[in-house]
């Protein structure tokens, strides 16, 4: 057992912020030894009851927060982020593929694994559901990170077999037969899960994404990933080769790929009967607002996603993505929400923000009650966040008057600074000066 106290800050079921200025967090291994959450509340009402049974930590001036969910990001894009282009599709061609074809050695892939996994920990990502290249070298080294880190980390083989170049394209039986492999070697291997993840529908043939269905409904608790109506111009060539479905998204569907556990990136280019898909089928959206501003392909539609009720959460999509920081990506959000919606935009509180990249995310994940909160029975991946990391931000969080003052201080003026402590199953990752 281990007592923290110092302020708290958490979410109940309905998404609403649960914070306590002064507050106490205990966690013990639960019998297969992971650390989860005890008790979670205010110093004042619980620490008779708890202080008695471990060691108290006490962190004064600090949050305690729960550890940040990244739904969607590309692990083999680590250096590709800040890469300039027109669109999408020309930052594939010039950037992105050329780059991805280098993950076929073992060796270059375990040492981008390395920098990507310190990089989500060093910004607070505890939990990530993470593309790999169409290399299986490339999944095997990120799992094998995540594993040594203890970073609960979701990821697969990219499944892209047409229209794309030598050196990143794979062949149709052979990259079925490789995913099921690897099902079978990581999946629920410790914090780890396996992803079904074609690339995009325009690289693959209805052959492989039939494989991929099939492999969906064969092992039904992993994850399926892939990307949607990110950019007009994917979206008129996916219409081209899939002529006989309704719309992009419902390639995916005609193809067994829609279901719980199921998240799209992007979702921008929805109409109404996309959307009531979405919720049928229990399928995801990962937001993603800073690459969608980067490569100019627009903005999701929060309100339409709220009144269609599907669930999504948000995420960074490194290296179209500009930033690894969730402060970024929640600043982003409210950017989008504010300017891309039509009539009067919508603005989100900060609270809500904070709630789409953690809890929100692990809910859409299918994780809910399991990371990206500090309830009872969570899965004890926390930070301690310093409001005083920086000169501007010291001052700007002691003026707060309210929640979400503090809060909203810290995603327009926060960045990995305000990280002083990732506690993953009680690994303690301190970023270095």
């Amino acid at each position: 057992m281990q007592v923290f106290r110092s302020a708290l800050l958490r979410f109940a079921e309905d998404g609403q912020a649960l914070y306590d200025e002064d507050g106490l967090l205990a966690v013990a291994p639960d019998a297969q030894g992971r650390q989860r959450v005890v008790a979670a509340g205010p110093w004042q009402a619980l620490a008779a009851q708890w202080t008695g049974q471990g060691a108290v930590t006490h962190w004064p001036g600090r949050i305690l927060a729960p550890g940040f969910v990244d739904l969607h990001v590309h692990f083999p894009q680590t250096d590709v982020i800040g890469s300039p282009a027109d669109g999408l599709l020309p930052w594939l061609e010039n950037y992105t593929f050329p780059h991805e074809s280098r993950f076929c050695a073992p060796e270059y892939a375990d040492d981008v694994a390395a920098f990507f996994v310190d990089e989500l920990l060093r910004n607070g990502v505890t939990t990530a559901l993470a593309f790999a290249t169409s290399h299986p070298a490339s999944v095997n080294a990120l799992f094998g990170e995540a594993q040594r880190r203890c970073l609960r980390l979701v990821t697969g083989k990219v499944l892209q077999d047409r229209h794309s170049p030598d050196g990143v394209r794979d062949q149709t039986e052979q990259s079925l037969l490789d995913t099921e492999a690897l099902i079978q070697r990581w999946h629920g291997v410790d914090r780890l899960g396996y992803a079904i993840t074609p690339r995009f529908a325009p690289t693959s043939t209805p052959e492989q994404l039939r494989g991929a269905g099939e492999l969906a409904a064969r092992y039904g608790d992993v994850w399926i990933q892939s990307h949607v109506a990110e950019n007009l111009d994917e979206i008129r060539w996916a219409r081209e080769l899939f002529p006989r479905s309704r719309s992009y998204l419902a390639v995916y569907d005609d193809f067994g790929l829609m279901r719980e556990r199921a998240v799209y990136a992007h979702c921008i280019h929805f109409d109404d009967a996309d959307r009531a898909l979405m919720r049928e089928r229990k399928t995801a959206a990962a937001v993603s607002p800073t690459s969608n501003l980067f490569l100019g392909s627009g903005f999701f539609d929060y309100a339409g996603a709220d009144r269609a009720g599907f669930r999504y959460g948000l995420a960074s999509d490194v290296g179209g993505g500009t930033s690894f920081s969730p402060f970024h990506t929640m600043l982003a959000a409210y950017y989008v929400a504010r300017e891309g919606q039509t009539k009067t935009g919508l603005s989100l509180s900060p609270a809500q923000l904070w709630w789409q990249h953690t809890a929100g995310a692990a809910q859409a994940m299918g994780l809910a009650g399991v990371v990206g909160n500090l309830q009872p029975g969570c899965e004890a991946d926390f930070l301690v966040l310093n409001p005083q990391a920086t000169p501007l931000l010291a001052r700007k969080t002691q003026q707060a008057q309210s929640l979400d003052e503090l809060l909203f201080a810290l995603i327009v003026l926060g960045d990995d600074r305000v990280i002083e402590q990732t506690v993953i199953s009680q690994a303690k990752y301190a970023p270095s000066a």
